[in-house]
């Protein structure tokens, strides 16, 4: 146990230094180039002010700095999906790496924290089912958070997806352009839907193609109301149709979409309501009418 306990405190204490001496080293190395220039007589040149940093940017770089000595002790595979869950989710500035070294941070904290509650209570038998227990959580909890919040963001987007196709469909017609009728619809659409919009159409600012803008936001956000959308975009500019009348059949189509989905679902709720039916509602109804009806019997058998 005590092993256990200064292996992890060595862990923490040699990344904390190693921070510091990036941090130390990268200050220094400033400090010497402004001290060449003021050499060569370009005059005194006043050392930038390094922004403060926060709590949230130092737990980043040190997650980052985990994860690249994961990966390079540990083959790893499967960045693809990752990063496309990590899109999927929001979270558009972590790395696959900086993600393994969450989930490393993460096993670490709550290993740590069991062997202290054990420590405590004085329960040595409690120190190997906390460090099974503790590692399983924290290595595979921050992949369940991450695949349930992009799941929940893609239905969402799925959801304002046909209110997007309706806004276009009256800008369009109304005499915009594609290009303008999006900027409108990304301005006063919120939410995720908002967002991915809003990064498609600053990519297409920084020299991408409409079509290639829309194409990396179905990379980005991959369900069926945007492929829909996306594929009748890209092939109505292809093919020269007017899309005005490519938006409102996509706009019939999703409505159509959206009300079997509703059907489905409402389908759904009979099987669904069955499990606290049987579990919670019968137990209780059997409890309040027959418990009287019991103990009656049982005094009238007994003599009582």
């Amino acid at each position: 146990m005590l092993f256990l306990l200064l292996l992890l405190a060595v862990i923490l204490v040699g990344l904390t230094v190693r921070l510091a001496l990036s941090a130390v080293t990268g200050s220094s190395r400033t400090n010497q180039n402004l001290a060449r220039i003021e050499e060569y007589g370009f005059g005194s040149v006043e050392a930038p002010q390094a922004p403060e940093t926060t709590l949230l940017e130092h737990l980043n770089s040190l997650a980052a700095l985990t994860g690249g000595l994961l990966d390079r002790f540990i083959k790893t595979e499967g960045d693809a999906d990752l990063r496309r869950h990590l899109y999927a989710a929001g979270l558009y500035g972590t790395t696959p790496q900086q993600f393994r070294g969450y989930r490393a941070l993460a096993t670490m904290a709550l290993i740590g924290f069991w062997i202290w509650i054990a420590i405590v209570r004085g329960n040595v038998a409690l120190v190997l089912f906390g460090f099974l227990l503790g590692g399983v959580l924290g290595w595979i909890g921050p992949t369940f958070v991450i695949k349930r919040r992009a799941a929940a963001r893609l239905d969402r987007i799925d959801y304002a997806m046909p209110e997007l196709v309706d806004l276009l469909v009256t800008a369009v017609e109304g005499g915009l352009g594609f290009t303008a009728a999006l900027q409108l619809a990304a301005r006063n659409l919120e939410g995720p839907l908002g967002e991915e919009l809003r990064l498609a159409l600053r990519e297409q600012h920084m020299g991408l193609t409409m079509n290639e803008a829309l194409s990396n936001m179905l990379t980005r956000t991959d369900t069926t109301a945007a492929r829909s959308f996306v594929q009748a975009v890209v092939q109505g500019e292809t093919l020269g149709v007017s899309i005005g009348k490519v938006l409102r059949d996509l706009a019939d189509e999703m409505r159509r979409r959206r009300r079997q989905a509703a059907e489905e679902r409402a389908h759904k709720a009979g099987t669904k309501i069955l499990f606290p039916l049987v579990l919670l509602i019968f137990p209780s109804l059997f409890v309040v009418t027959l418990l009287p009806v019991l103990i009656s019997i049982a005094t009238n058998l007994t003599g009582g």
